[in-house]
């Protein structure tokens, strides 16, 4: 049986590491691991693992890092266990199935190397839940399709294609998703994660495009897609944090075309 480890990286925020740590502890097949790299500048998360009952799966390392990439690479490089997922302080699994569902999807499958799903984010003012099967040919629209914290990842693959770039402030997981985009993948149709919409890449949206224009020409050359790609999505963040927007968007939820 494959032995999954979720690496949740936190600063500062105690409150949101206590939804997250819930919502693995009540998972129907607990993670072989759960670390938790705490980069704060106080002592309140250290405090409260060490003070309070913690289950035996769970580990902590309690020091400053520099940045997210590099917490999520303290974690990687820690792990012990077969596939790994980074969920975020804040961020949670949408029910408590969703580790038994992955262990069954790589068990079934010995070739698969990594897997998403759906999952329910905060958009136009609305949780819907969204998600599409990964497809290379549409890498250039980022990572629309994928979001890490459904990402459950084979270990091996890090050992392949290196750890997450610490140069990256925002867009380290598409820029590893740019690196693994060829290896064999599948989506789980089903709400995995619940993701926090107070993230980098939310609050910094025209940066993350910037960003991810960087990022896919890297790897891929330029494109002309991704240009007119862009263009459309600025053009549309703009209308969407309108009050028409917002209007014109609830119009599409109700007609069940928030994954479009």
């Amino acid at each position: 049986m494959n032995k999954i480890t979720v690496i949740t990286i936190c600063y500062n925020n105690l409150e949101d590491l206590i939804s997250t740590c819930k919502s693995v502890d009540t998972q129907q097949s607990h993670p072989f691991e759960h670390w938790i790299i705490d980069g704060s500048s106080d002592k309140k998360i250290e405090t409260f693992l060490t003070h309070n009952s913690q289950p035996s799966y769970r580990y902590w390392l309690c020091e400053r890092d520099k940045g997210i990439a590099d917490a999520f690479n303290k974690g990687i490089l820690r792990a012990k266990g077969d596939i790994l997922v980074m969920l975020n302080s804040g961020d949670c699994f949408f029910d408590d199935t969703t580790i038994h569902l992955v262990s069954g999807a790589f068990f079934n499958d010995a070739n698969l190397m990594w897997l998403h799903g759906k999952y329910k984010i905060l958009r136009g003012g609305q949780w819907v839940i969204i998600g599409k099967p990964f497809m290379k040919s549409k890498l250039y629209r980022g990572m629309r399709s994928v979001c890490h914290q459904t990402m459950f990842v084979k270990k091996t693959l890090h050992d392949k294609y290196g750890l997450y770039n610490v140069e990256e402030k925002i867009g380290m997981d598409y820029d590893f998703l740019c690196r693994i985009a060829s290896e064999k993948n599948t989506l789980i149709n089903q709400p995995m994660a619940v993701f926090a919409p107070e993230g980098t890449s939310s609050n910094n949206y025209f940066a993350s495009l910037k960003d991810a224009r960087r990022i896919y020409e890297k790897y891929y050359g330029k494109s002309y897609k991704l240009i007119f790609w862009q263009m459309r999505l600025r053009a549309l963040r703009i209308i969407l944090d309108s009050p028409v927007g917002k209007f014109l968007y609830n119009i599409k939820t109700k007609l069940g075309l928030e994954n479009a």
